[in-house]
C-alpha cells in the first residue's frame, strides 16, 4: 500500500509541469495533492478523471485559493470533508476518506503568517490542528489504522529545516506551532519519516521560491505522514521525493503493508 502527499501549488500550474506523466508514472495506490487552487469544473478534464483512479476534489470558497484532491486506484468511501467549524471548512483544506479499515486523511494544514507576512494567522492554524486532532480521537483511541498526510506548514525540530536558529520566530517553526506536533506524538501519532530515518539531515519537502534557495538545499521538512499506532504497526518505508519538480513543494511518500486495509 503506497500513499502519497504533495502540495502542488496551484493543480492546473503543474498540469502544465508534467503532472498527467508523473501521474501515470507513480506507482502509488494514493494520491492527495493539497493547495490546488482550482474548483473541480476548472481543473483539466485529464486530471478530474484520468484513466485508472477514483477521484474527488474540495475547493474553498475564496477563488484560486487552498483546495485538496484525492486521486486513489483502488475504490475509497469518502467519509467527510467538513470539520464541522464554518470558517475551517469554507477553506477547503480536509478529505478523509476510507480504504477497508484505513482511514487515510488529506489535509492542507493553514500557514500562520498573514496577509501583512506577520503571525496573525497562527491562532487560527492552532485551532485547526486542535479540532482536527479532536475529531480523530476517537477512532485513534479505539485502535483503527489512520494515516494524515499533506502539508502541515510545520517542521517538527531543528533537523527538519535547513536553517532553524534564523527562523526562531517565523510561522512554520515557532514553539506553539511545534507544540502542536508534540502534542500529536504525545497521543501515539507516528512521524513516518522518522521512524523510518531517525537522524537523516538536508532531506526536505519545500523550499522558498527565491532564485536559488532550492538549488542549495535551504529547505523545511513541513510534509508529513503521521500514522497512528495501529497503521505505524504496518510501516514499511517513508522517503522524500526531491527530485520531483513542478511546486516549490516536493511529494513524500510511506508504504504500507496490505494487511493494514484488514
Amino acid at each position: 500500500m503506497r500513499i502519497v502527499s504533495w502540495n502542488v501549488n496551484g493543480l492546473r500550474a503543474v498540469a502544465t509541469k508534467g503532472f498527467g506523466e508523473w501521474l501515470a508514472k507513480e506507482p502509488a495506490d494514493v494520491i492527495g495533492v493539497q493547495e490546488t487552487r482550482a474548483t473541480e469544473a476548472q481543473i483539466p478534464e485529464t486530471l478530474r478523471k484520468p484513466s485508472g483512479f477514483q477521484t474527488h476534489f474540495v475547493a474553498a470558497e475564496r477563488g484560486g485559493y487552498s483546495g485538496v484532491g484525492l486521486f486513489a486506484r483502488r475504490p475509497f468511501e469518502l467519509a467527510t470533508t467538513s470539520l464541522g467549524i464554518k470558517t475551517m471548512d469554507v477553506e477547503g483544506r480536509v478529505q478523509i476518506a476510507r480504504i477497508g479499515k484505513l482511514t487515510i486523511a488529506n489535509v492542507y494544514f493553514p500557514n500562520g503568517s498573514g496577509p501583512e507576512h506577520d503571525n496573525s494567522r497562527v491562532p487560527f492554524k492552532l485551532r485547526f490542528y486542535r479540532r482536527l486532532f479532536s475529531l480523530l480521537a476517537a477512532p485513534l483511541e479505539a485502535g483503527e489504522p489512520i494515516v494524515v498526510m499533506g502539508d502541515f506548514n510545520t517542521a517538527p525540530d531543528e533537523i527538519d529545516l535547513a536553517r532553524p536558529k534564523e527562523n526562531a520566530k517565523t510561522s512554520g517553526f515557532l514553539p506553539e506551532e511545534r507544540k502542536e506536533i508534540v502534542r500529536w506524538k504525545k497521543a501515539g501519532w507516528v512521524d513516518s519519516y522518522r521512524a523510518v530515518h531517525p537522524s537523516k539531515r538536508d532531506e526536505y519537502s519545500w523550499w522558498s521560491q527565491r532564485f536559488g534557495v532550492r538549488e542549495r538545499n535551504v529547505g523545511w521538512r513541513i510534509d508529513l505522514a503521521m500514522l497512528s499506532p495501529a497503521a505505524a504497526r504496518h510501516l514499511t518505508g517513508a522517503a522524500i521525493h526531491t527530485k520531483v519538480m513542478g511546486s516549490d513543494h516536493c511529494p513524500i511518500s510511506v508504504e504500507l503493508d496490505d494487511r493494514v486495509l484488514g
